[in-house]
């Protein structure tokens, strides 16, 4: 039978908003159906998906990609039928998970990492500060370009992100001291990649540092093209471990032109949600959180069981619009325009109160409002307990729900969940035993979709 989490199913959400959907159809996110992961030969985790990082939706194909450390591949999924299509690799390989001990991953040298698809290129990051680039118009897609960020350094270049109009792509090497970004130029005729400026995100300013003192790595950036910047969350910024913040790059000069605090949060996820009223709104996936006098009340090993948030923040002028309690804390969040909302992953929630290595069980994606900013809903998803013990064959690193993508055509989205016996597809014909993809939806509205459809046939 379905997972149940405290007498609900996985695809039932727990509403935090119960009038501000009363009188229209049921638009509550549901799981729709699972999409299986297939083991690859370079599969190093007991045989099946446990470890994955960031994933994405390239809107122009509705396609869903996701960097998948288990097989060493990237994943690639059709974002309208939910079909599997293909694992990509890469040459040299991938480097997977990089165990250190039974059930212990070092995931600061272990990939692939961020994906980001603009076709006709997909781009791959990797362990060993690498960067690879392949063109999506071939079966299997070719890999047209391989770059380092830091010759020589085992360390992973982290998340990206991409601005498809000048070709720039600016990688962060998050587990580097201190951490960097690095821009790099895309031939959008060819694919090929050229490693330019690098940016440090280091005190105090000076020819060699940006003057950004980042403490504790740094996680995911965005481009805007309104304002023609990247945006990079820091989970910690100077000496004080709940001072954290929002850092404005501008591509141009490799500089950082301004910094926003964010206090009480350790910016990890960001996304750009949507413009009004001269605004310029983003969500932040907080992965720690902190009570006023700067003490943790909550962090991803979930030792103290707190309320965890997430928070909106403007753009134009680094003021927190709101904070969104319940939501988080987890890595990857996603804004979609098709239904206007945020998702926010929660893999470190107060719904799985242990430490990261042994914990297991539901963990809730937040399903955030971004026309009122507030929380609608919380739909589970998993997390598997590492296995340290028994044959080898059997031991994998713990597995999160840590990634979110979604596809605004049909407002389908994308969280992998890592192998387990708990969860059965609404139908009842598909399990998640290898690892999978789970399609969240609104039934109410493919009912609907269906509907038009037929009435224009």
């Amino acid at each position: 039978m379905p997972l149940l989490v405290a007498g609900l199913g996985i695809g039932s959400p727990v509403w935090a908003d119960d009038d501000h959907h009363r009188g229209e159809n049921d638009r509550a996110l549901r799981l729709l159906s699972l999409t299986p992961v297939p083991v690859s030969k370079a599969n190093n985790t007991a045989g099946a998906m446990y470890v994955v990082d960031i994933s994405f939706v390239d809107q122009v194909t509705q396609t869903f990609y996701v960097a998948d450390r288990s097989n060493a591949a990237v994943d690639v999924v059709d974002a309208v039928s939910g079909k599997f299509l293909m694992q990509i690799s890469a040459s040299p390989a991938f480097k997977g998970v990089v165990l250190t001990g039974p059930g212990a991953a070092n995931n600061n040298v272990s990939g692939p990492d961020g994906v980001v698809a603009a076709f006709p290129w997909l781009f791959v990051t990797d362990g060993g500060s690498r960067v690879v680039s392949f063109d999506l118009r071939t079966s299997p897609p070719t890999q047209v370009s391989d770059v380092t960020t830091n010759k020589g350094d085992a360390n992973r270049a982290d998340e990206l992100a991409y601005d498809p109009e000048d070709g720039t792509l600016l990688v962060i090497n998050n587990a580097d001291t201190p951490p960097f970004g690095t821009l790099i130029s895309v031939d959008k005729n060819t694919g090929k990649l050229t490693v330019g400026k690098r940016i440090n995100l280091c005190a105090p300013a000076s020819a060699t540092c940006a003057g950004v003192d980042a403490q504790n790595g740094a996680e995911q950036p965005i481009w805007d093209p309104s304002t023609h910047r990247f945006y990079l969350s820091i989970p910690q910024i100077g000496p004080t471990v709940s001072n954290g913040g929002v850092i404005r790059i501008n591509p141009a000069t490799a500089t950082v032109e301004a910094t926003y605090p964010v206090s009480s949060c350790g910016p990890a996820g960001l996304s750009r949600g949507p413009g009004k009223d001269g605004r310029h709104d983003a969500l932040i996936g907080c992965n720690t959180v902190f009570d006023t006098s700067g003490t943790t009340v909550w962090n991803p090993l979930g030792t103290v069981p707190a309320d965890p948030r997430d928070v909106i923040i403007d753009l134009a002028t680094g003021n927190i619009d709101a904070q969104i309690f319940g939501a988080g804390a987890g890595d990857e969040v996603w804004y979609n325009p098709g239904d206007n909302n945020y998702y926010a992953t929660g893999s470190g929630s107060p719904l799985r109160p242990l430490p990261a290595a042994t914990a297991s069980g539901s963990t809730p994606l937040a399903v955030i409002d971004a026309a009122d900013q507030k929380l609608d809903s919380l739909v589970p998803t998993f997390n598997v307990a590492a296995v340290t013990t028994g044959l080898a064959a059997s031991q994998h690193p713990a597995g999160t729900s840590h990634s979110v993508a979604a596809n605004s055509a049909n407002n389908h989205v994308f969280v992998a969940l890592p192998a387990n016996n708990a969860i059965l597809s609404p139908d009842g014909k598909t399990t998640c035993l290898t690892g999978c993809i789970a399609i969240f939806g609104h039934p109410d509205e493919d009912t609907d979709r269906e509907a038009d459809n037929d009435h224009h046939h």
